[in-house]
């Protein structure tokens, strides 16, 4: 069975293992994770459960504490 990642549009190859199958499975291209529901080889539903982890650029930069003076 083949789906299409709902976060960053790659194709994943799941195989006949995941032909009855409902959980979690997590995109080896984008990290994001997808709740799934299929039944007899077809998908019945898919929905994004986390999404991809941010870029290292686009996260949050570290906030420093001022320095403390010391008397």
């Amino acid at each position: 069975m083949k789906i299409i990642c709902l976060s960053c549009g790659h194709k994943v190859d799941l195989g006949d293992a995941y032909d009855d199958y409902a959980g979690q499975i997590k995109c080896s291209t984008c990290g994001a994770i997808l709740e799934l529901k299929t039944e007899a080889g077809g998908l019945k539903a898919a929905a994004v459960t986390r999404e991809r982890p941010l870029e290292a650029s686009a996260a949050a930069a570290p906030v420093h504490e001022p320095a403390v003076r010391r008397y």
